[in-house]
């Protein structure tokens, strides 16, 4: 027996195995915004909007040796990744809003399935969920694009809703720098300063995700009867942002959507921030 064989590499050879997640190890803290409408039922209502300001700290662990994944049809494969604990609170008051333990993985090509190199994240968050999602990563030399998202609610059967769903978003208080419109807005404000301080990105990494293409999310009964959490959609932008004195640092910006249905009713989750590397 081989009692070696899983052993770490060194760091600069798993580096170049993780690909587009390399830069990614580290710890990450910054700050961000959290939409949600969760049910209400103890006040009789059928929803209640909470929105936060929030601050993050994002850790990333490189898996030191290769993962193998057994073959039938083809070749064995390695697959390299980093696991990762989220954690998530409310900037005002400290309050613990979010935890998130996981994974990504840098998966290879593969002939079957005919299937190009992926990047995977998997996740587990203790109200009952689990979660597999995969996308393509690619790279370009300039700063993100970043489309707007709407974070209003849509019937699950495309009828108009009723004019008391949407009006507490429309006329509602939010934290001071959130677009209710487009809460992805708070990260362009973001780029948008950089530009303004004479800072270029001058790399950008796209790490996009989804459920829908790969094993989707799983729920506890509970959560699938009062708030059935049915799909993620989300996108990581790993930056190298270059000063004026040609010296650089990394930062990560995100948008994610968890679409939860509840009151047949489609209720976007949306999760942005930006955090710099540390």
């Amino acid at each position: 027996m081989n009692l070696f064989r899983r052993a770490a590499a060194p760091i600069s050879q798993t580096e170049a195995q993780l690909g587009p997640l390399a830069e990614l190890a580290g710890t990450w803290t910054g700050h961000g915004y959290n939409l949600i409408a969760v049910p209400d039922h103890q006040h009789n209502q059928i929803f209640r909007l909470i929105v936060n300001s929030t601050k993050e700290v994002l850790t990333f662990t490189p898996i030191g040796g290769p993962v193998p994944n057994r073959g039938s049809l083809q070749n064995d494969i390695n697959i390299f990744g980093l696991t990762y604990l989220q954690q998530v609170s409310d900037a005002a008051t400290d309050e613990g809003i979010h935890i998130e333990p996981g994974l990504w993985l840098n998966v290879p090509t593969t002939s079957d399935p005919d299937a190009p190199s992926t990047i995977v994240r998997q996740s587990t968050i203790p109200h009952g969920d689990s979660l597999l999602a995969q996308g393509l990563a690619s790279c370009e030399n300039r700063a993100p694009v970043i489309a707007p998202v709407s974070p209003l609610p849509t019937s699950v059967d495309g009828k108009p809703l009723p004019l008391g769903y949407t009006d507490p978003y429309l006329n509602g208080q939010f934290p001071p720098g959130f677009c209710m419109e487009n809460p992805n807005q708070a990260l362009v404000d973001v780029l948008n300063r950089q530009i303004d301080q004479r800072l270029e990105i001058v790399n950008t990494i796209n790490l996009p995700v989804s459920s829908k293409p790969a094993g989707g999310i799983v729920n506890i009964p509970f959560i699938t009867r009062n708030a059935n959490a049915t799909e993620l959609d989300a996108i990581f932008w790993i930056e190298t942002i270059q000063r004026q004195d040609g010296s650089q640092f990394m930062q990560l910006q995100y948008t994610q959507t968890v679409l939860l249905v509840f009151d047949e009713v489609i209720w976007p989750h949306i999760s942005v921030a930006t955090l710099i590397k540390r």
